[in-house]
């Protein structure tokens, strides 16, 4: 048994991880890589791999740096089986038409800028019709059902936690190689207890190798019990001054969970039911109803206050979903105090853009920060206090409070890692991936000090003999 490894290792974007065993090839994750263009293009372009050679994809949720480059597996000769959870098949109809969208969109600008200058004009990575080719391969397993997916290996999905559809990939392998019985783990991200709609995380008991995640593996999160009463002060304080909100948040996940907790406040009087909230994004209301029609799913808490009373946990008097090119624009000329949540998280892409090139010069109005910001991207350079960043290639003095809130991260933190994997029993070796350097070391430091020994950090293109 092999693994390649071509994507999320030393850093968090673009999760790929290529598995041979028995004669096959198994692709756990393809996403998108975010960054510096360049690293960028290459990245996401070339895979280190022949597509047309892998026979299996293994996908562990929705989220674009996790699913995103499928479509351009596919274009490159990916002809086989994608597996992956009921929720993500519904949720991925939409990312990877609005992943295809956007890179149409980026490349026409790009391209009317190299016509000018005489440069060679480029492709986008995939175009819409790229995406709709990946859905005929799409193959849905139910949580905690086992399949064989190739001679000698069996899939099963645990619950992550992380966001709706989330997986826990785990493998059970017939290794011929040894004749040995083997059980491989994928954390993909690996979500919180107790966070809003999604259910906790499923505890694996037993397993060989584990694959995780250590995005936060060096970092402690706040309490999500107490993120209302924090989200609740930043609003009042800036409705007080008489400034707007601006919250980028993914489509899928975070905007949810803004949503549903601030349905929760409307309904306990914590935030002026007079204060107007717009989701301004169609990926968003899109999303959205696929939670609708996943409803059973989401955790007990959004059952009992919601769903048991015959209420919708996404829709409420104040919050109105915003659709067209018009009506995002008009928001640029609304006068007093609002909540703006729009895509992208990481404020790279979208129309969050938009919103903050009219926004950001004004001291009244706050950036809430709700989600990780990848390096060299624009939220992270906001939340690093840079004084003057560009937007469009205009550079902006950062006038706006940026505020920041970790106590909704989706993904578990290092407590929340140690307390996972330390239960699992019999582990033999821990992968980690999917976290920079500095956590992925430190977080090692924390497993050997809990008795985990055996502990790899890959690099990009290391490749390991299990």
């Amino acid at each position: 048994m092999k693994i390649l490894f071509q994507g999320a290792d030393k850093e968090v974007t673009g999760s790929r991880h290529l598995l041979e065993i028995n004669g096959y090839k198994i692709l756990l994750d393809c996403g998108l890589y975010q960054g510096h263009r360049e690293d960028e293009r290459k990245k996401n372009t070339e895979f280190g791999f022949d597509p047309k050679e892998i026979d299996i994809v293994v996908l562990s949720h929705a989220h674009i740096d996790h699913s995103g480059n499928i479509p351009n597996l596919v274009k490159q000769g990916f002809k086989g089986p994608i597996y992956c959870t009921h929720p993500t098949a519904d949720l991925l109809k939409y990312m990877l038409l609005d992943s295809a969208y956007i890179q149409e969109r980026e490349v026409e600008y790009l391209n009317e800028k190299k016509k000018k200058t005489g440069e060679p004009l480029i492709e986008p990575l995939y175009d819409s019709q790229d995406a709709e080719d990946t859905f005929p391969l799409f193959r849905s397993i139910s949580f905690n059902e086992s399949q064989k997916i190739a001679k000698g290996v069996t899939l099963c999905f645990r619950a992550a936690g992380h966001i709706l559809g989330s997986a826990i990939p785990v493998l059970t392998i017939n290794d011929q190689a040894d004749s040995k019985t083997k059980t491989l783990v994928f954390s993909g991200d690996l979500g919180r207890k107790n966070m809003p709609l999604i259910q906790n995380p499923y505890q694996i008991e037993e397993a060989d190798y584990l694959i995780s995640e250590c995005t936060y593996g060096n970092r402690l999160h706040a309490n999500i019990l107490e993120a209302e009463e924090r989200l609740a002060e930043i609003v009042n304080k800036t409705i007080a001054r008489g400034g707007k909100i601006l919250i980028p948040a993914f489509s899928l996940g975070r905007t949810q969970e803004m949503i549903y907790s601030l349905h929760k406040m409307f309904n306990d009087g914590r935030i002026p039911d007079s204060l107007p909230i717009y989701v301004d994004s169609p990926l968003s209301v899109n999303v959205t109803d696929v939670f609708r029609e996943h409803l059973g799913v989401l955790d007990e808490e959004t059952q009992k206050l919601f769903i048991e009373q015959n209420e919708d946990p996404f829709g409420f008097a104040r919050l109105k979903y915003i659709q067209s090119v018009e009506e995002s624009k008009a928001l640029n000329n609304h006068k007093g105090p609002c909540i703006i949540i729009s895509s992208s998280g990481m404020v790279e892409h979208g129309r969050i853009l938009h919103h903050l090139k009219n926004s950001i010069e004004d001291h009244r109005n706050t950036l809430l920060i709700v989600g990780y910001q990848a390096q060299n991207t624009l939220g992270r350079k906001l939340v690093e206090k840079e004084k003057i960043v560009k937007i469009f290639g205009k550079p902006y003095p950062v006038k706006i409070e940026v505020a920041i809130m970790n106590e909704y991260s989706a993904h578990a933190d290092k407590n929340d890692l140690l307390d996972f994997i330390t239960q699992i029993k019999n582990l033999k070796k821990v992968i980690l991936v999917h976290g920079e350097e500095d956590a992925a070391e430190d977080f090692k430091t924390s497993l050997e000090e809990k008795g985990i020994k055996d502990v790899f950090i890959p690099s990009y293109g290391d490749t390991l003999e299990l």
